[in-house]
């Protein structure tokens, strides 16, 4: 409408999906994917990304001479954009065998600090010039058992600490480089913080100042809420009651099936080795019943609707027998509007272990209908979408 401003959107593909354990290996991933993503979204413009980096490719990066602004160059000279980081895996996201190593190290372990810092150094040189604000997510605290093994568990209060001591160290950052560089906590379920309950609970007790609410905040994973049978709107919407900022939303979506036996069937060919595929069942009595893995859940075979941890492609409601959680996408994208991220990422890093029948031939052709769906659902919900 004529006079009417819209809500402005940056979109920006995350780049976990391609393996990057190294700095020369990240860069001959970005070189052979999302060039080729470019060129079929926008051809004569900017891609925007979410750029992933291992603890030894930020490491490599900062201890280059120039490191960090020849990095730059390189991507410019590509028509790369970084619009936000996943500081969430910190090593190998790609190994054999990944599975809760993705979630170490957790908050008690400085190693996280020590890596999230780098991550924010480089990424407030890597942003656009004029960019105010950029988000790095990073893992909910840690997996709930890592903090819940009576007496040897880890420390919720020394994670706390290392949290706040991050947030004094984005603030001297930001006053260093006038870039605002926000830690967002997301929630992932099995984790300490899987419901945003869990992550009101945590700000509440742990982080009232304005230095840290202004410097920490939350990354809403729509697949990960949607999985916990959350209702994106009131996920959102409590965020906002209790003055919690959302840095970025990852557009996602999980896989989801009524539980007939012909469904089960097909879900089990989800189950694989390399990544956590936690899933929930809703009981009859509103109860959400959690599986760590989809094989457990597997064996237990309980009754009622499953959703399954499996980033799953964000345009496809269906997959065979299967449903996907893509319809609460747009109720996500809708309600975002009222909490203003910064950044829509959209996040499926899972399309190398789908099942092979599944896998698209061209990763970057499959990336490419993600990134244009993902723009007119955005479109849809009344966001100016930026690049």
């Amino acid at each position: 409408m004529e006079g009417v401003t819209l809500p402005a959107a940056q979109l920006a593909y995350c780049t976990n999906v391609h393996p990057g354990e190294t700095l020369a290996r990240t860069k001959a991933m970005l070189e052979q994917h999302a060039v080729r993503v470019r060129e079929l979204t926008a051809p004569n413009g900017t891609l925007g990304i979410g750029l992933w980096l291992s603890a030894q490719s930020a490491r490599e990066l900062l201890l280059e001479a120039d490191g960090v602004a020849r990095f730059r160059d390189w991507l410019n000279a590509r028509a790369l954009a970084v619009r936000t980081i996943n500081g969430f895996p910190y090593g190998d996201f790609h190994g054999e065998t990944v599975k809760t190593r993705v979630y170490h190290p957790h908050w008690a372990d400085p190693n996280r600090s020590l890596f999230t810092l780098d991550l924010a150094k480089i990424l407030a040189q890597l942003v656009t010039p004029g960019t105010r604000t950029a988000s790095i997510s990073t893992v909910p605290v840690g997996w709930r058992p890592d903090f819940s093994n009576e007496g040897c568990g880890a420390s919720v209060g020394l994670a706390a600490s290392q949290l706040e001591w991050m947030s004094g160290k984005l603030a001297e950052l930001e006053e260093s480089t006038g870039v605002r560089i926000t830690l967002d906590l997301e929630p992932e379920p099995g984790c300490l913080l899987d419901r945003a309950e869990h992550v009101v609970s945590l700000f509440d007790q742990c982080f009232n100042t304005e230095q840290t609410r202004t410097h920490l905040g939350v990354c809403h994973d729509i697949c990960h809420s949607a999985v916990m049978f959350e209702e994106q709107d009131d996920a959102l919407e409590l965020y906002a009651r209790h003055a919690i900022r959302v840095g970025k939303i990852q557009v996602s979506a999980a896989l989801s099936c009524a539980g007939a036996p012909k469904e089960i069937a097909e879900l089990a060919q989800f189950a694989e080795q390399r990544y956590m595929h936690q899933t929930c069942v809703l009981a009859g009595n509103g109860d959400v019943q959690f599986f760590e893995d989809l094989d457990l859940a597997l064996d237990a075979m309980p009754d009622g609707p499953w959703r399954t941890h499996f980033h799953v492609p964000v345009h496809l409601n269906e997959i065979g027998r299967l449903g996907t959680t893509a319809r609460q996408i747009p109720i996500a994208l809708a309600a975002a509007s009222k909490v203003d991220p910064p950044c829509f990422e959209v996040e499926t890093y899972a399309w190398t272990v789908l099942p092979p029948h599944l896998r698209e031939r061209d990763l970057a052709g499959g990336i490419a209908k993600e990134l244009a769906w993902t723009r007119a659902a955005l479109e849809h919900a009344g966001y100016e979408v930026r690049t």
